[in-house]
C-alpha cells in the first residue's frame, strides 16, 4: 500500500527533515512576499490575507498545492458571497452569522467540495466579523481577491520549485 507523503517525511532522518523543511519554508515565504507585494501594489485593503493564503496552501508538491488552491479559491468564492449576504442582511447579529457560516458548509458540501467548506466559512467570518470601514460588497470582494492573488502565487512558487527539483535530481 501506498504511504501518504507527510507519513514518507516523518520517516526521514533529521538531516533530511531538516532539508525538507528549508525548502518547504522557502517555498512558503517566497510565495507569501509575492502576493504580499502584489496585494500592495494594486492597494489591497489588508494584503496580508494575501500573504496568508500563500502559506496556508503551500504544500509539499505541486499537485497538492494545485488541489488545496482550487478549494481555498471555490471556499472563498462561496464564502465571499454568502458573507456579503450575511451581513447585509444579518448584519450585527450572531443568528445571522451562524446561519451565514452554516449555509456556506452545507452549500460546499452540496456542491461535492467539502474540502473547502471550512475555507468558505473562514471567508464569510472574515467579511462579517473583521470590522472595516466601507460598504460590505468591497469588503468581500477585497477578500475574494486577496485570496486569490494568494492561491496564484502559491501555485506558481509550487510549479517552479517542482521543475527546479526535477532537473536537480534529472541530473543526479
Amino acid at each position: 500500500m501506498h504511504k501518504p507523503l507527510l507519513s514518507r517525511f516523518k520517516e526521514l532522518p533529521l538531516k533530511d527533515r531538516l532539508v525538507q523543511g528549508g525548502v518547504a519554508a522557502l517555498q512558503a515565504i517566497c510565495g507569501a512576499s509575492i502576493a504580499y507585494g502584489l496585494a500592495q501594489a494594486i492597494h489591497a485593503e489588508q494584503p496580508f490575507w494575501a500573504a496568508i493564503t500563500a502559506i496556508a496552501v503551500t504544500q509539499p508538491n505541486y499537485t497538492d498545492t494545485v488541489n488545496l488552491s482550487r478549494d481555498q479559491f471555490i471556499g472563498a468564492m462561496i464564502g465571499a458571497i454568502f458573507g456579503f449576504f450575511g451581513a447585509t442582511l444579518g448584519a450585527g447579529h450572531y443568528i445571522g452569522y451562524v446561519a451565514t457560516v452554516m449555509a456556506v458548509i452545507v452549500i460546499c458540501w452540496g456542491l461535492n467540495v467539502g474540502s473547502a467548506a471550512r475555507l468558505g466559512a473562514i471567508t464569510a467570518t472574515i467579511v462579517m466579523l473583521v470590522p472595516l470601514d466601507g460598504p460590505v460588497w468591497s469588503i468581500a470582494l477585497s477578500r475574494l481577491l486577496e485570496v486569490v492573488l494568494g492561491t496564484l502565487c502559491a501555485t506558481l512558487v509550487s510549479w517552479l520549485f517542482s521543475r527546479a527539483e526535477r532537473r536537480w535530481f534529472s541530473k543526479s
